[in-house]
């Protein structure tokens, strides 16, 4: 909102220092401080309405040390971390970008299935909450948007590098530029539409999901949206369940997702930047810079939520604010072609995931194999996800939140480096 705004005093009127909000790197700055504001101060406002009207957790027994106290502990905090993403992005970001519309639309869309979630658990006092084959159908309907807006709308594009024979092909001021010393971009002028990604180390880092169908020949191009789509739909199913589990105890979702937002803001800043794109030999991907904006929003809702959901909590997201932020993980990092790399990025989140599908799996194999007594007694973990299995190992929560953000860290800093690294 206020990028037009500003847009259209600094071309009408001159209007001092409105062109300062051209920069993406104001706006993030405003984005991420308006963020924190929203989270931080008004957060303590929805946290005392919530518990005025009795919207307190209800905890499983599950023989964990500290969890009567959790107990009543206000719930559905998400819609703290929501408005502290919305609202920014609305005033700072250029939303009349593909990127920032679908990334609003899929925050709401997963919001509300999770605030929905919530709504049942807490006022219909079902401890089930929304049945699992419907949130599935709510994931699957988000993805099955998110894959068919990137696959057919004409402004979701890429630039190719161009060949030294094209290089060659400059005009004459752009030799002199050269000639100064001038970074030129390297990239054409054209843009292309492609469902090419970025793949980690190998030495030519892209990778066309159409080759999965080259049996088909030249139909491959046609019906790459037979790929894709499905790939886009179990990736943002999978991250936001996996956001989803990894909420168990005070501050790792958000924490965690903190970590994994300012990587992502990261790779959009340098994939949507003709300088940087070309100095670590990645793909450019226009308007993707635009990104940067929201993800500071988001980085900034969840450190603010941080402040009254570290422990111990005073608040919980519940999954008004774990599908969301999951989903938006998932969302952007495809926006950005960093999809193959979310195993990685989001190892914490994996790692969660797949100690749940672990722990079901075994058991089932032991208890027909050696009966539902020996299954019992011999799970593969104490409890799954992974961090109850700390818990019951007898560690503090606050040590096992800490030990998964230094993780998510180390993460983070290889993700980075497989930019370079091939």
């Amino acid at each position: 909102m206020f990028y037009y705004l500003f847009h259209f005093l600094d071309q009408h009127f001159n209007f001092p220092g409105a062109g300062v909000f051209q920069y993406i790197s104001f706006r993030a700055a405003l984005a991420l401080m308006s963020s924190l504001i929203i989270s931080m101060l008004f957060g303590k406002k929805i946290i005392n309405y919530i518990r005025k009207k009795q919207i307190g957790e209800t905890i499983r027994e599950l023989g964990l040390e500290g969890q009567n106290e959790k107990a009543g502990t206000p719930t559905m905090g998400g819609l703290i971390i929501l408005a502290a993403i919305i609202i920014p992005t609305i005033l700072f970001a250029k939303i009349l970008n593909v990127y920032i519309v679908l990334m609003l639309i899929s925050t709401i869309w997963l919001g509300c299935i999770g605030f929905l979630d919530d709504y049942i658990k807490v006022f219909k006092k079902n401890k089930e909450g929304l049945k699992g084959r419907f949130k599935v159908v709510g994931q699957i309907g988000i993805g099955l948007l998110v894959g068919s807006v990137f696959y057919f709308h004409p402004d979701v594009v890429i630039k190719e590098r161009v060949t030294a024979n094209q290089q060659s092909a400059y005009s004459f001021d752009e030799a002199i530029n050269k000639s100064n010393k001038l970074t030129l971009p390297r990239y054409s002028s054209t843009p292309i539409k492609t469902i090419k990604t970025t793949i980690p180390f190998v030495k030519n880092n892209e990778f066309d999901y159409t080759k999965i169908l080259s049996f088909m020949g030249d139909g491959a191009v046609k019906y790459g949206w037979l790929i894709f789509i499905p790939i886009v739909i179990l990736i943002v199913t999978a991250v936001s369940n996996g956001a989803n589990i990894t909420d168990g105890i005070d501050g790792l979702a958000a924490g965690t997702s903190a970590i994994i937002g300012t990587t992502l803001g990261i790779l959009a800043y340098v994939s949507g930047n003709t300088v940087f794109a070309d100095y670590l030999n990645i793909m450019y991907i226009p308007n993707t810079g635009e990104l940067v904006v929201f993800m500071a929003a988001f980085v900034g809702a969840c450190v603010g939520f941080l402040w009254y959901n570290a422990y111990p909590a005073q608040v919980f997201m519940g999954d008004t604010g774990s599908l969301a932020i999951g989903g938006i993980i998932a969302v952007f990092a495809i926006a950005i072609r960093k999809e193959l790399l979310i195993p990685i990025l989001c190892g914490v989140f994996l790692i969660e995931n797949v100690s749940v599908i672990l722990q079901v799996y075994y058991f089932k194999y032991q208890k027909k194999k050696h009966g539902l007594e020996f299954a019992k007694a011999n799970r593969l973990f104490k409890m799954a996800p992974l961090h109850h299995h700390y818990q019951k190992s007898g560690f503090h929560e606050s040590k096992i939140v800490m030990r998964f953000f230094i993780i998510g860290i180390m993460l983070a800093a290889l993700t980075i480096v497989t930019l370079k690294l091939r």
